[in-house]
């Protein structure tokens, strides 16, 4: 996920400008073998501890601090807890904690669609030109509901600087939904609506502002009302303009060079703490805080059809049929997740997430015959990116 916090100075400056007009073709590329799926009902192996010990052991470490992991399915469960809760005081990482789960959150915003869906007061077919008339420039073609959720819109990223620097430097900066997305359609459309995927923070916070203007609520109030409180989650919430999270939590820290404002010594090198920042730069595609338990809950809740009607979301657990961009080979995330086929044949559906000094995940077969989720207070993975533990800590949760 990428992290969007920018100076005020910045964006006054950027909103008012004018979309550029051209549409980039895509570069002609050799169509790539179709991605072989295997079909549901492969037998879930037992689990695998040494495996998951494995991916946690040795925590606190360069690459992170702590983690928690917590695995279930109808093969039995197991959780894990490794590593440091806070460097200064040495206190034990703990299960039952929140974390900020980042990119997970586009399960939700596209939960909540999905549901407006099933009440018929969106359409997938409808267009944002219909729903937030004024929002996209009158040089874009129209784009649809159903291509937001699934990243094939072509609605291009914001042209924000990405070093860790200048992040640090504007944590605090309080982002509107309308400002993030006017500076990224400052840009020309990437391409031609539903011919590639492009997997971007822009597209559930377009998703996120429909859904404030079809129901006339806060994107926050309807997901804590129609996916929190009915699901029980009652540990997990979206913070909004506060930069803490509240109650027990991991603290979370980024690598950076020596010299670096307000970096302490940590193994090799030096941290600083990165716990407390403005999510409003992600807004609904990475602002929930949640923990391990209360996410078991959601995936079992929504694999099971109890949070989005059953004729509804089918879009969850299928990816089109395009190119990703920029990529020859085929797109790999569906309306809200992405699918994961596993050595051994075993297909898993899920989210990461990631912000600086968090990465997070939620994973499960669709039958629900495994699920996994974890928290890994990752110091070098970047809120665009993953630390390695977690590839292990996914493979290690099928095998």
């Amino acid at each position: 996920m990428k992290t969007a916090a920018a100076c005020l100075a910045l964006a006054t400056l950027l909103v008012g400008a004018p979309a550029r007009a051209a549409t980039p073709t895509p570069s002609p590329c050799p169509t790539p073998p179709a991605v072989q799926v295997p079909q549901d009902g492969r037998q879930i192996p037992p689990i695998n501890e040494a495996a998951l010990r494995k991916s946690i052991a040795g925590l606190p470490a360069a690459d992170a601090t702590a983690a928690v992991v917590r695995v279930g399915g109808t093969e039995g469960s197991w959780r894990g807890v490794t590593g440091v809760a806070d460097l200064r005081t040495g206190r034990k990482a703990s299960e039952h904690v929140r974390f900020r789960a980042g990119s997970v959150t586009k399960m939700f915003t596209t939960a909540v669609v999905l549901q407006l869906v099933a009440e018929g007061k969106v359409s997938l077919d409808g267009t944002v030109q219909d729903y937030l008339p004024g929002l996209l420039p009158d040089s874009y073609p129209d784009v649809s509901v159903g291509r937001l959720l699934n990243h094939t819109s072509g609605l291009p990223a914001p042209d924000l600087p990405d070093s860790f620097e200048w992040v640090y430097e504007t944590r605090f900066k309080t982002w509107t939904p309308r400002e993030y997305v006017a500076l990224a359609v400052r840009n020309p459309i990437e391409f031609t609506p539903g011919t590639r995927q492009h997997y971007l923070n822009i597209n559930t916070f377009v998703a996120g502002m429909l859904i404030e203007k079809v129901t006339g609520r806060s994107y926050e109030h309807e997901v804590t009302t129609r996916i929190l409180r009915p699901v029980g989650m009652r540990d997990s919430y979206l913070p909004g303009t506060s930069v803490r999270v509240k109650g027990p939590h991991h603290q979370g820290y980024q690598s950076v060079p020596a010299g670096f404002p307000n970096a302490v010594p940590y193994e090799d090198g030096h941290v600083v703490d990165v716990t407390n920042t403005s999510v409003t730069s992600t807004w609904a595609s990475g602002d929930l805080v949640s923990t391990v338990a209360d996410l078991e809950k959601f995936v079992k809740a929504l694999f099971s059809g109890k949070v989005v009607p059953p004729a509804q979301l089918e879009p969850m657990f299928t990816v089109p049929d395009v190119l990703a961009y920029g990529k020859c080979e085929p797109a790999s995330y569906t309306s809200g997740m992405s699918r994961l086929v596993l050595p051994g044949g075993i297909v898993a559906y899920g989210k990461t997430g990631a912000r600086w000094g968090y990465a997070a995940g939620v994973g499960a077969t669709r039958d629900l015959s495994r699920t996994v989720v974890y928290s890994v207070n990752s110091t070098d993975a970047k809120a665009s990116g993953q630390n390695q533990r977690t590839l292990g800590i996914a493979l290690a949760s099928f095998s």
